[in-house]
């Protein structure tokens, strides 16, 4: 049995105390504080999709690069974290169905392809982090994307959708949602499918494989990012 692990929400520093911020997860418009192992952990994997070796071995270097002596090990943090939904586990057979484990159940959120947001961050990184030009410059550069890339990435910003309902969209050949009736009727008219079932029911799509790939690119190129509802 194979397990693959990733992160869930985005990152955001609140409140501070003299020179210091808390840094937080952010999923669903809630916040989760977390202590600066768990930090560790779950920025090794944001943007990340890794079996348990790889991520013992990124998170041992993040420790070693900040100086931090830890005070817990890596499999209690890994259990609080994977308790509040912060972390998430796929396993399965193979490669493939331990990636459908493991991102059918996530929903998809784009990241702004706003030019100024993207100068904004520029200006930020290299003028006030001090990041170099040659990092911070690789902002401005648009990666390509597939046709199924930006069929998923068109419909992710339409609606708040799982990896299992854009694979059900593509496959009933879905381009623009008008409304949130129009996606219901088309997701979930019939008589057995739910939203508890919706991932076992598109598993044999023909679009399942391009579509799970595609959803996996975006997220490894950091152009969306994962959300959970509960």
């Amino acid at each position: 049995m194979q397990k693959y692990y990733t992160a869930v929400g985005r990152f955001e520093r609140k409140g501070r105390m003299g020179d210091m911020t808390c840094p937080m997860v952010i999923i669903n418009n809630r916040e989760y504080a977390l202590d600066i192992q768990e930090m560790i952990l779950w920025a090794a994997l944001n943007w990340q999709i890794m079996d348990a070796g790889s991520l013992e071995d990124a998170y041992s270097a993040k420790l070693k690069a900040s100086g931090i002596r830890p005070q817990r090990s890596i499999s209690d943090c890994m259990r609080r974290l994977m308790q509040r939904g912060l972390v998430v586990e796929g396993c399965g057979e193979t490669d493939e169905d331990t990636l459908y484990a493991l991102l059918s159940g996530l929903y998809v959120v784009p990241i702004s392809d706003s030019l100024l947001l993207r100068l904004i961050s520029f200006i930020k990184l290299t003028v006030f982090g001090h990041v170099p030009f040659a990092v911070t410059r690789k902002l401005f550069r648009k990666e390509r994307r597939s046709a199924n890339e930006r069929r998923v990435y068109r419909l992710s910003r339409q609606a708040l959708l799982s990896t299992a309902e854009l694979i059900k969209c593509v496959e009933y050949d879905i381009h623009t949602i008008h409304s949130d009736s129009q996606l219901m009727d088309a997701l979930y008219a019939d008589d057995t499918t739910t939203s508890d079932n919706i991932a076992d029911m598109v598993r044999p799509f023909v679009c399942c494989r391009p579509v799970l790939q595609a959803v996996a690119n975006l997220y490894l190129r950091r152009q969306i990012i994962f959300e959970r509802l509960s």
